[in-house]
């Protein structure tokens, strides 16, 4: 059941339907899983992603980036045969964890250090999309053309009055 009615925002905002769609599918969706346990920090335009996964190896961690979702998948390979547990307390249970990202963050690198997993983000924002200055053309209602030639008249047919 949604709480907030995001209707009148619809009418003062445009572009940011994909925030809303979020917003919406937070109440539908089932809770995040708690394991494992993660930080997320922010370095000046850089983000970090670390993840407490002890017991798994680089190559049981799968990491995917999938538009602006950023999935980690862990499983744990089988114990070589003959090996006996006598106690089991290192949680080495499978896990899928995703993270929402906002436009235009992307992976830039990951490693696995004493068993925390650091995903290292970076926004990096087209240049075409960065803010820019406009000109603004001065002279009056006449129109100038890219050679800063003006047009005069157009078609004399059109402006006679019969």
């Amino acid at each position: 059941m949604r709480t907030f009615d995001f209707a009148p925002l619809y009418r003062s905002t445009v572009g940011f339907d994909r925030l809303f769609e979020m917003l919406d599918d937070t109440g539908r969706l089932e809770p995040t899983p708690n394991w494992p346990p993660y930080n997320i920090e922010r370095i000046g335009d850089q983000y970090r992603i670390t993840m407490a996964i002890a017991g798994f190896s680089s190559d049981e961690i799968e990491l995917t980036q999938h538009e602006n979702t950023l999935i980690v998948v862990g499983r744990r390979a089988p114990e070589p045969e003959g090996t006996q547990v006598l106690h089991h307390g290192i949680a080495t249970r499978a896990f899928k964890q995703s993270f929402n990202l906002a436009d235009h963050v992307k992976v830039k690198g990951a490693s696995l250090h004493n068993g925390l997993l650091t995903v290292d983000l970076v926004r990096e924002v087209p240049e075409e999309l960065k803010p820019r200055r406009i000109e603004i053309a001065t002279g009056g209602p006449r129109s100038v053309a890219p050679d800063n030639t003006f047009q005069i008249d157009h078609d004399a047919k059109a402006s006679k009055v019969a």
